[in-house]
């Protein structure tokens, strides 16, 4: 079916598939139309191999699998063997680290070290949620002595997850793993630019004793099969993530047979850093959040908020550490690697280039790297704005690449009125050494998740994620989402 893969360094890999296949009821599978698309190493743009392309009829067949699955076999299996299960999933993937971190960095392009922390933050999901299966509990209410009234909490049955291609490791541990403990079957897809690891974890699941039926992987494009998934009269709930402009299509898809939805559709992060901060902790941590998988995360904090009597001294730190960044394929760990395709890298070449010509200063980076040996990659150096507007789109929009803008501000109410200045509200984090003004800070912050000194926790797997505003509706991580794929019932008995 297709031609020997080309490893890492340009030699046949078995750790690479030979073909990407379809997941059904427990099967490898070619699509129904016999169609491939190839999946691409974005540090050097060769082929790593080719994808089955699933359409409608294999979204139809994934879908009524789940049906079968969740009917006939999932939902009888004891809550305590669920989490069993989700156990030995678990542990099957730190078994195979290696392997999964090397498909993840050819995929995506990130560098070996991330990906091999996606994979311990992928089988941290699925202990997590294996630990709270049988933890789901309902609640009795108080009426009065003639009646008996509580709750249960009950799996919606076959669920959608649509995931990204920025960390599809850690999708499949989010989604599927709490989706899975809540007693639902799952139909997924992944994105097209990154499919390998979503279906080398259904393998895994697999041999790791999960029924066949109740995770079904089908890759393809979203035009095709993630649209017809989204509006399939047989998904009970739907899960996306990934653009604000996807996500409402994938709403009002879902809106046409009222499927219930959670949706994080990025953010534009603000990371705040007032003057009595710890400035080598606040700007290092800036560097590295906005560094980590090119920039290609939803809570990049992407804008730097200073009070602006260190604001030389930050952009000073800022275009240092930027100056020393190494970039490199992710099998070399480099501090910066590719973008995922070149489409994204000409997206924030054209966001670089509008800046410019607003007015805003560019101090650093901005350009294509001309290296030899990054030429055939999708690389972007680290760039860094100054004299930025509020209003310019490199401040407010989703640049989803290692661009960085600098806003200067006078006081907190200045600092919240910027931060809360975009159409997003997804994550932020408060640098200073005032306990006060960092829960004052908290408080009148618009957005999901607030860090005070501090960026990110490890994955956050126990932390609730999600957003206010267009960066999403709902939860998920933790014991939020893990509820999230419930429905609640109540049950009232007259004595």
């Amino acid at each position: 079916m297709s031609k020997a893969t080309v490893g890492v360094h340009g030699v046949p890999d078995q750790r690479i598939p030979q073909w990407v296949p379809l997941i059904i009821d427990g099967q490898e599978e070619p699509a129904a139309a016999g169609e491939t698309f190839p999946t691409v190493n974005p540090a050097n743009g060769r082929v790593l191999a080719p994808v089955a392309r699933g359409r409608e009829a294999d979204v139809d067949r994934a879908v009524a699998a789940a049906r079968r699955a969740y009917e006939e076999t999932w939902s009888r299996v004891p809550v305590a063997e669920r989490g069993r299960i989700l156990a030995r999933i678990a542990a099957a993937v730190l078994e195979r680290l290696e392997e999964l971190a090397l498909l993840e960095t050819l995929d995506t392009g990130k560098p070996i070290s991330q990906a091999r922390t996606d994979v311990r933050v992928a089988a941290r999901y699925f202990e997590y949620y294996a630990g709270a299966a049988d933890k789901v509990f309902g609640q009795t209410i108080p009426l009065d002595n003639d009646y008996l009234a509580y709750t249960l909490r009950e799996p919606w049955g076959v669920c959608g997850i649509i995931i990204p291609w920025n960390y599809p490791l850690q999708m499949v541990g989010r989604c599927v793993g709490a989706a899975l403990a809540a007693g639902n079957t799952v139909v997924l897809k992944p994105a097209e630019q990154a499919p390998l690891t979503a279906v080398a974890m259904a393998r895994l699941a697999l041999e790791s004793g999960l029924p066949p039926g109740v995770f079904n992987v089908v890759p393809g494009f979203g035009p095709e099969a993630g649209a017809h998934l989204a509006g399939h009269p047989g998904i009970d709930h739907l899960s996306f993530t990934g653009s604000v402009a996807t996500g409402t299509r994938v709403m009002q898809a879902a809106a046409l047979r009222i499927t219930p939805v959670t949706l994080e559709l990025g953010g534009k992060s603000p990371q705040i850093v007032f003057a009595d901060a710890d400035l080598d902790a606040a700007l290092g941590t800036t560097v590295r959040a906005l560094l980590q998988n090119a920039g290609q995360t939803c809570s990049a904090g992407t804008r730097l908020l200073v009070e602006r009597s260190i604001l030389d001294q930050a952009v000073a730190y800022i275009q240092d550490a930027f100056g020393r960044v190494r970039l490199g394929p992710g099998i070399e760990d480099p501090d910066l690697g590719p973008i995922i395709t070149a489409e994204q890298q000409q997206r924030v070449a054209r966001y670089v280039a509008e800046a410019q010509a607003a007015g805003a200063t560019l101090v650093c980076g901005g350009r294509i790297p001309g290296a030899p040996e990054l030429a055939e990659g999708y690389f972007f150096e680290p760039t860094l704005f100054t004299d930025v507007q509020p209003t310019m789109a490199v401040a407010c929009e989703e640049v989803f690449g290692p661009v960085l803008v600098v806003l200067p501000f006078g006081d907190e109410q200045e600092a919240v009125r910027l931060a809360n200045g975009t159409e997003y509200g997804l994550v932020a984090g408060v640098w200073t050494r005032d306990g006060a003004r960092a829960h004052r800070m908290a408080r009148a912050l618009l957005a999901g998740q607030v860090f005070i000194n501090a960026y990110g926790a490890g994955g956050g797997v126990e932390l609730p994620f999600g957003g206010y505003k267009r960066s999403g509706i709902g939860r998920e991580k933790g014991v939020e989402g893990l509820l999230s794929y419930t429905q609640l019932k109540t049950v009232t008995l007259r004595m």
